[in-house]
């Protein structure tokens, strides 16, 4: 890193809520917010919005005609974005870029328009504008109406950490000195579950934890699909309301030998850390807050990579999955607001299947995400 960037605002909607009071408390407790519920005619394991938010965005969508026709994907950026330009002190004035991505884009009106063509042979004009990547940002720029780059991205479930680096590399380019980054993701459909059963790697467990994230034990996967957005306010240099800093950024991309697996000891997320570390000491990394989907091969090979990339002095390690499901590009951006939390209470959030000591202090957070493909991303955050 050239120069420091600062973390100066945080925004989320997802099972956990959307202010930072409750999602804390949340994080305090051992229960899970994924819940069974009716996707098409079938019951599954999700990780929905609760319905006050669900009652938000409603009211968003209504607010103006142009946003009636909009996908959840959009929605759920343009509310977490009007969150994080609050909390900061930018003007009408103020330059900055966007750079929202989205794993899946606009999932419910790509199936409702396909299979209102299937039955007509017909094809609703706002079909097109409405289910393109491009979207998502650029909606969010005509809610601000800002004037800065905007940019929309999928890179599978690494999308919105892969955002930030883009961000980064503009700042750092002096491109442009303020950015607002993030995921947004509504994949809870009918045929978004069913591709995820069809990879035997959706949860068929009972009980009070569905998904098993991190769990070493597990004789099966447990993956659960959640949805939201999340977002925060990057700015060069020393910031007064700086949330946190990023202080390294790594990414790797592995060989694909099967469509959806990474290498046994996740050889893209070995390289992705050690970039993002290469200039820390690894004692100051107090924990890392894991990708871990619920797989069990997802689970163990990140695992095997840490203990590769730090030997014995492995750090606290955390998920959030278990509890939030998997948000597919926004999780990267959930894990990150997981990791900023600590830093700022000073608490480590444990899980309930991993017995280990927590940190005496929280110093540096490491966060990895990983996308079908092997595009592992990790970024170092500090106080």
């Amino acid at each position: 890193m050239n120069q420091k960037i600062a973390i100066t605002a945080l925004a989320s909607i997802s099972a956990l809520g959307n202010d930072k009071s409750t999602i804390w408390s949340h994080y305090l407790n051992d229960k899970s917010a994924i819940t069974k519920e009716a996707i098409g005619n079938q019951q599954v394991w999700v990780a929905t919005l609760p319905n006050e938010i669900k009652d938000e965005i409603k009211k968003l969508q209504e607010s103006d005609v142009k946003y009636r026709n909009l996908d959840l994907s959009v929605l759920y950026a343009i509310y977490v974005s009007r969150q994080v330009v609050q909390q900061t002190a930018w003007d009408k004035n103020t330059v900055f870029g966007i750079n929202i991505g989205s794993s899946r884009g606009a999932t419910a009106l790509f199936e409702k328009f396909h299979s209102e063509f299937i039955h007509t042979q017909k094809v609703n004009t706002l079909a097109s504008p409405t289910t393109t990547l491009g979207n998502i940002s650029s909606w969010v720029a005509n809610d601000l109406q800002s004037t800065g780059p905007e940019i929309s991205h999928s890179i599978t479930c690494s999308t919105s950490l892969h955002a930030l680096l883009n961000g980064v590399a503009w700042m750092q380019a002096g491109l442009v000195e303020k950015f607002i980054i993030g995921g947004s993701e509504a994949p809870l459909t009918p045929f978004t579950i069913a591709q995820m059963k069809a990879l035997n790697i959706y949860s068929k467990r009972e009980g009070n934890y569905p998904c098993r994230a991190f769990d070493l034990d597990k004789k099966e996967n447990t993956m659960v699909l959640g949805e939201g957005a999340s977002a925060i306010a990057l700015e060069l240099g020393e910031n007064k309301k700086a949330l946190a800093y990023v202080e390294g950024i790594g990414y790797a991309t592995e060989i694909l030998k099967h469509n959806i697996s990474i290498s046994t000891e996740a050889d893209c997320f070995q390289k992705s850390m050690q970039m993002a570390l290469q200039k820390t000491n690894f004692n100051e990394v107090d924990a890392i807050v894991m990708h871990a989907p619920g797989t069990i091969k997802g689970d163990l090979s990140e695992f095997k990579a840490i203990q590769k990339v730090f030997g014995k002095e492995v750090p606290f390690l955390t998920t959030n999955k278990w509890k939030v499901g998997h948000t597919f590009g926004t999780s990267g951006m959930l894990s990150l607001e997981l990791a900023i939390l600590m830093l700022q209470q000073q608490k480590a959030i444990s899980i309930p299947f991993y017995e280990q000591e927590l940190p005496k202090q929280i110093r540096k957070v490491l966060v990895n995400a990983v996308g079908f493909g092997g595009n592992a991303v990790s970024i170092l955050i500090s106080k």
